[in-house]
């Protein structure tokens, strides 16, 4: 259609079919008749429109918006945000906003890429090989590459930088393919090794320029650019001069798609009080890891806390090189039955824990399905199992077990009689304290020793010199149980603090580590276990919960299953405050 065409119709007169009739006929009315005429009318509009709203509301779903601002708390000082040498809570924290990897784990635990596009394993688990997106940008504006993630994955395997990340990346060879593949060659087939990939990735053009001597000091460890949902905006420093609050905004180019929450501020703190105060101020809106009596103090409602398991198991150790007692399956099987510890969680966690009996942790906050007994039967069970292996109580009503004698030696008489290490932590010395009453119950000498941290480490854990350990292991998503209960793994800096021996044992660990198949992984693993149970090389007593307060205005928080705080922010890119009414079928 032409102009002229256009503007002649635009001045071409409209009537309404019979217009004029109708008016002709309104006009007719008497003045009773045009009222009741014109309320029918009225009422037939308003009801008509009314009718379209409610039918458009039929239609409607609610979706997320972008907008809005979440204000969070954390204990510490950021010192390192960055992922080679991130360590404290809050330096993980920011990074894991800042940062992004080649995969990351979504809420229901499983890897997925992230800046990655694709990737492949070779048949024989040796060779991983990425393809990265293609647009993927540093918060500064610089396209990442091949280049960036070979950096990366060099300077964490470079020793005199010390990372906490070295030995990940240890005999690993990592190659440029070109400018948007990489490949990782491993020594041998290693299941765990694809949840390193998880690593976010530095950009080469502005950390090439520092020597590893200048890299701990960069500045760049406090304004960090990376890949991440989010980058910074600002930055509030302290009196001292050091970082106290860290403004960030979402960064519209991340690989997942630009968040929904437009602000997010992490402000630190030093003291638990401190970060409590500014809670119940309304300075901050959500925390974590607040201890479980701080948390009934402050009367959160429940729908703004959120529970995870860890996969953190605590328990008691034996070692029998040092405490012959334990030496007998029947005094360890006695001490794990005489063990409540649905006390233990009750009083020392308040309930935010679950109760595990061996060395995986559950993946729910579902304790439903743990047996537990009266006090007074696992008491008498306990007993009954040592009286039957021929033990007695002496007059002080301690356990007692005639030895038979040794060749040129007199009958020798052991007492169980031994004592419980473990760290200065409120939780370990409540624990501990506990337990003490518990084995004393059942005609048990039982001694608590109290340690530094750094003092139990160094003095008591590495040459392994204590009858019993209450200690926690961090086990990782991969569950890989190598570390913690293979026989090569008793000295330091190995991991079996049990000093657990079992060949079979050994050997179900090495084909978790070979295999890539979940269901053979699974099958090993269930084997594994049973040979813990049958040997009892400790008492497994719980695993604490995450406890995550963030108020109700921020939807779609999946937490899944936790290895360290700051995985609370895996899927940060798809919470959301703000939400928007659309038809449905424009929805996502």
């Amino acid at each position: 259609m032409n102009k002229e065409k256009i503007v002649e119709t635009l001045k071409k007169e409209w009537h309404i079919p019979y217009g004029a009739k109708i008016t002709r006929v309104i006009k007719a009315f008497t003045l009773t008749e045009k009222t009741i005429f014109f309320i029918f009318t009225a009422i037939f509009i308003i009801s008509g429109l009314s009718l379209l709203y409610q039918v458009n509301k039929l239609f409607l779903v609610e979706v997320p918006d972008y907008g809005g601002s979440l204000i969070e708390g954390v204990l510490g000082s950021p010192r390192f945000i960055n992922p080679l040498l991130a360590s404290s809570d809050i330096d993980k924290d920011l990074s894991s906003l800042i940062y992004s990897g080649l995969l990351k784990v979504d809420s229901k635990g499983n890897l997925i890429p992230d800046i990655a596009e694709s990737y492949t394993i070779s048949n024989d688990a040796l060779v991983y090989t990425f393809v990265l997106k293609n647009n993927i940008y540093f918060h500064d504006g610089t396209k990442l590459t091949a280049d960036d993630v070979v950096f990366t994955i060099e300077k964490a395997q470079d020793p005199e930088l010390k990372s906490p990340r070295e030995t990940n990346w240890s005999g690993v060879k990592v190659e440029k393919i070109d400018d948007r593949t990489v490949s990782f060659t491993l020594k041998q087939a290693y299941s765990p090794f694809i949840q390193n990939l998880t690593l976010g990735i530095l950009p080469k053009n502005i950390w090439k320029a520092a020597s590893i001597e200048e890299f701990p000091f960069s500045q760049f460890n406090t304004k960090p650019v990376g890949t991440g949902p989010y980058k910074i905006d600002s930055i509030a420093y302290t009196s001292s001069g050091l970082p106290s609050e860290y403004h960030l905004i979402s960064f519209n180019k991340y690989s997942l798609g630009k968040p929904y929450i437009t602000n997010i501020t992490i402000k630190s703190f030093q003291k638990e009080k401190d970060i409590t105060d500014a809670l119940k101020n309304g300075d901050i809106e959500s925390v974590h890891s607040i201890s479980p009596k701080v948390l009934s103090e402050l009367k959160i409602q429940n729908d703004e806390v959120i529970l995870s398991p860890l996969p953190r198991i605590f328990g008691v150790f034996f070692n029998q090189n040092v405490a012959p007692v334990f030496v007998y399956k029947e005094v360890r099987s006695a001490l794990d039955i005489a063990t409540d510890k649905k006390t233990i969680i009750d009083d020392v966690l308040g309930g935010f824990g679950q109760i595990i009996n061996g060395p995986v942790p559950l993946k729910s906050t579902d304790n439903s399905n743990i047996e537990t007994s009266m006090e007074t039967d696992h008491v008498e069970k306990a007993k009954a199992l040592l009286i039957k292996n021929g033990w007695k109580q002496n007059d002080k009503g301690i356990f007692e077990k005639n030895l038979p004698a040794q060749a040129g030696a007199k009958k020798s008489t052991i007492t169980l009689s031994f004592s419980i290490s473990t760290g200065d932590a409120q939780e370990l010395k409540d624990t501990a304290y506990l337990l003490q009453s518990q084995w004393q119950k059942i005609g048990a000498e039982v001694e608590v020793k109290i340690f530094g941290i750094g003092d139990l480490n160094q003095n008591i854990i590495k040459p392994r010199k204590y009858d019993s350990l209450l200690f926690g292991e961090i086990v990782g998503r991969d569950l890989d149980l190598y570390p913690f209960w293979h026989s090569s793994q008793r000295n330091t800096p190995g991991l079996n603090i049990a000093l657990y021996t079992n060949i079979k044992a050994d050997k179900l660990l090495e084909n978790i580590r070979k295999t890539t198949d979940p269901v053979q992984q699974k099958n090993y693993l269930d084997s594994f276990n049973k040979e813990i149970e049958n040997d009892v090389p400790a008492v497994f007593t719980y695993s604490p919960y995450f406890i995550y307060i963030i108020p109700k205005k921020v939807q779609n928080v999946n937490l899944g299953t936790l290895t360290t705080p700051s995985e609370r922010f895996n899927n940060v890119s798809e919470w959301y405050i703000e939400t928007n009414n659309v038809w449905g079928i424009f929805a996502k």
